[in-house]
């Protein structure tokens, strides 16, 4: 069994003449872990998690996820994987169990998950409040919910953090490493912020 869930070997990307995104990108994202990939605003890190979702096309270099190359076993492969890319798209006009509803149609997954992830995420008690009215860490929370309900074995987080108060970093942090430890899900968490990628990152 490959020890690595992700491996990117060489990847390259530019949006136009002049504006190279990324060079010579090679990662190793060990499974089962939380993997934090750090750099500043602007140094391709979103890009990069395009690429890993098929969002955008490879234009260099080669991607394997689950051991398998992305290009040949794309739908196969993304089934497998959950993501919350910059802010969570919610329904704020619907309560949180209705946002989960919505979204269960559409991955096709039985009923009874709605519940599972309201526990995984500790929003049992506010299910049936309007999105409207979650605070931005609850919110972020929902959005987690959303992207497990297809019990994916990868969970790709783009700067989960983001724009939270100090108890929404330490709601999403603390929600991370439980998905990680009790679950066993592998985690990307991509941040500007070592300090708090460090409180919670088994690899960096």
């Amino acid at each position: 069994m490959n020890p690595h869930i992700i491996e990117t070997n060489n990847l390259d990307f530019s949006f136009g003449a002049g504006q190279k995104i990324l060079q010579d990108l090679s990662l190793a994202v060990p499974q089962g872990s939380i993997y934090g990939f750090l750099g500043p605003n602007g140094a391709g890190k979103t890009t990069t998690i395009r690429l890993l979702l098929g969002l955008l096309k490879v234009q260099s270099g080669t991607i394997r996820l689950f051991g398998k190359d992305f290009g040949k076993n794309r739908l196969e492969v993304l089934r497998r994987i959950g993501s919350l890319i910059e802010q969570p798209s919610l329904y704020m006009h619907l309560t949180g169990k209705e946002n989960l509803e919505v979204f269960r149609l559409s991955y096709q997954c039985n009923k009874k998950r709605i519940g599972e992830v309201l526990e995984l995420v500790g929003l049992q008690k506010a299910a049936h409040k309007k999105a409207k009215a979650y605070s931005l860490g609850m919110k972020q929370r929902l959005a987690i919910a959303i992207s497990l309900l297809h019990e994916p074995e990868l969970l790709i987080l783009d700067e989960p953090t983001n724009g939270l108060d100090p108890t929404g970093i330490i709601e999403t942090r603390e929600l991370i490493r439980k998905l990680n430890k009790e679950s066993g899900k592998t985690i990307i968490v991509s941040s500007h912020m070592l300090a708090e990628v460090e409180k919670m990152a088994t690899h960096v």
